[in-house]
């Protein structure tokens, strides 16, 4: 028997912040836009930037009418729900769909464990290859490395929407495994593929950027910078 909370909890978003600025990675790189950051993931990536949404989850429960209503009071065409992972909310479906409808262009940034019939302009699924593990042993170790791998919700997602796979290389190693990856997905292409440096300072930023930068060209992706840590430092809300 489902209790009346729980059922209305269904129908509102955990929120962690909602604030505009420019898109620090991919194709819409520099991008102004607002971010409907949701609290709350599955996964435990020892490099996570935003542990007040995964580690130490924080945040509101949102009314979806009231948060879109506030998400439109800004003067951006670009709305980026992004997370902790938005795709767990059922209530995302709905806000993903009103805010398409209101005219926004609508990125979904997820890592694609999870799959929900959502409206989106841009797709952009960030797979954890097994550099993201948690460094220490323990329950969320052994859940982060069951959970992050789901080829098959990472198929659908790209075939219902436009779509760029972003993956955070922290070694020269993890080339082996991007291209070895992307064999299961033989549908995508090269084009499609964006290769960011592991990083939350711009010192090991551009570290990581001499080399990756050639190792993109030569596998035929391309870069992603993380231009927002590049211009405001690794800060919240920017």
């Amino acid at each position: 028997m489902v209790c009346v909370a729980d059922f209305q909890e269904r129908f509102k978003v955990r929120i962690a912040e909602v604030f505009q600025s420019i898109q620090g990675e991919g194709e819409f790189t520099g991008t102004p836009s607002v971010f409907v950051r949701a609290t709350g993931c599955n996964l435990r990536c020892w490099f996570c930037d935003t542990p007040y949404t995964s580690w130490r989850p924080e945040g509101i429960q949102a009314d979806p009418a009231r948060l879109l209503k506030d998400v439109l009071q800004f003067d951006c065409q670009h709305v980026v729900l992004t997370g902790g992972e938005p795709m767990l909310q059922p209530a995302i479906v709905k806000l993903s769909g009103e805010l398409r409808a209101a005219g926004r262009f609508v990125t979904i940034e997820t890592a694609g464990t999870y799959f929900r019939p959502v409206e989106a302009d841009l797709m952009s699924v960030s797979p954890k290859l097994s550099n993201s593990a948690p460094l220490q042993p323990g329950r969320w170790k052994d859940r982060h490395e069951r959970d992050r791998q789901r080829v098959d919700v990472i198929r659908q997602l790209i075939s219902a929407s436009p779509y760029q796979l972003k993956f955070v290389v922290d070694t020269p190693a993890d080339l082996d495994e991007v291209v070895a990856y992307l064999k299961s997905l033989p549908q995508t292409t090269p084009d499609r593929i964006w290769l960011m440096p592991q990083g939350v300072t711009s010192e090991e930023l551009a570290v990581r950027t001499k080399w990756l930068d050639k190792a993109a060209r030569d596998l035929g992706f391309r870069l992603s910078p993380r231009r927002h840590i590049e211009m405001f430092g690794h800060t919240r809300g920017t």
